[in-house]
């Protein structure tokens, strides 16, 4: 029996790629007006009406995967006695992967055969949905599940993650920069660049005027760290401003030849922490 590729909805892969490629994944909740709200990675979820009501001064929160979710997610794969390759969301950005890790010692207790294989992407949207295209390109190939689960630990520390928001309040309010920083950068027009770094968790790491040299320096940074461009498939995510996504798409292919460059709507989980006009740049280099 073949193994099977299943992940999280904080990939932000669109509902009907995973599908088509028979990638299972498990889904984070949202609460947002008081109202809880499943990604789904837009199957069911409204998505238009999220980013509006973010636009209207929504402030949304989202919870991790507890572990009786995981039970029931695994335990029919190991009950159809099927291999399975978890690419889990960052352990720096959420406790879900250690209640992954903790649902699979469990269910090693009640069953004598558990073939559930979790890996900590250390990533967050679609650079963890860099890692499953991957998995699932692989996959195709005729890869075995030893050796993607193999490339995945020699390669997942090589994911570079270029990331600029429009917005101020969502990272103070998630406590990345304090309510002075925020309110002095709306008035300067300040926008921060952010990557993940080796614990998988978000890094301010430079500042900039204005939002066409933010674009402009996730574009820059990507360009100078990516390591064969010809090879790779890189993604932009983008929160509602697909006109920056796409801006940033030419500004790459001005100045590398890269195999493909996919434009994916940045996830509504993610989207709950960086907030509207989010526009973020994912690739392989030589480490973080």
């Amino acid at each position: 029996m073949t193994f099977k590729i299943t992940t999280d909805s904080c990939c932000d892969l669109p509902y009907e790629l995973l599908k088509e490629n028979d990638v299972s994944f498990i889904s984070m909740t949202i609460t947002i007006d008081n109202h809880e709200l499943i990604d789904d990675l837009g199957e069911t979820f409204d998505y238009a009406a999220f980013l509006k009501s973010i636009q209207e001064g929504a402030l949304p929160t989202t919870s991790q995967v507890n572990v009786g979710r995981y039970l029931e997610f695994f335990r029919s794969f190991v009950e159809a006695k099927q291999p399975v390759l978890y690419l889990a969301f960052s352990s720096g950005l959420s406790g879900s992967y250690q209640s992954a890790v903790q649902a699979v010692e469990m269910l090693k207790e009640e069953y004598e055969q558990v073939d559930i294989f979790v890996v900590d992407t250390k990533a967050a949207s679609l650079g963890q949905g860099l890692l499953v295209h991957k998995a699932i390109e692989m996959k195709k190939n005729g890869h075995s599940l030893e050796e993607i689960l193999q490339w995945m630990e020699d390669n997942k520390m090589k994911v570079q993650s270029w990331v600029t928001v429009d917005d101020l309040k969502h990272l103070e309010r998630g406590g990345r920069i304090s309510k002075t920083s925020a309110a002095i950068g709306g008035l300067m027009n300040i926008k921060p660049l952010i990557t993940v770094d080796k614990a998988g968790k978000l890094q301010n790491v430079g500042k900039v005027r204005g939002r066409g040299k933010a674009l402009k320096k996730v574009v820059d940074e990507t360009v100078q760290r990516i390591k064969h461009p010809i090879d790779q498939t890189l993604f932009i995510a983008y929160a509602g401003d697909k006109e920056s996504a796409v801006k940033v798409k030419g500004e790459l292919e001005e100045k590398i030849q890269v195999k493909e460059i996919l434009l994916f709507p940045l996830g509504p989980t993610i989207t709950s922490h960086t907030g509207y006009g989010c526009i973020a740049l994912f690739s392989l280099g030589e480490t973080r």
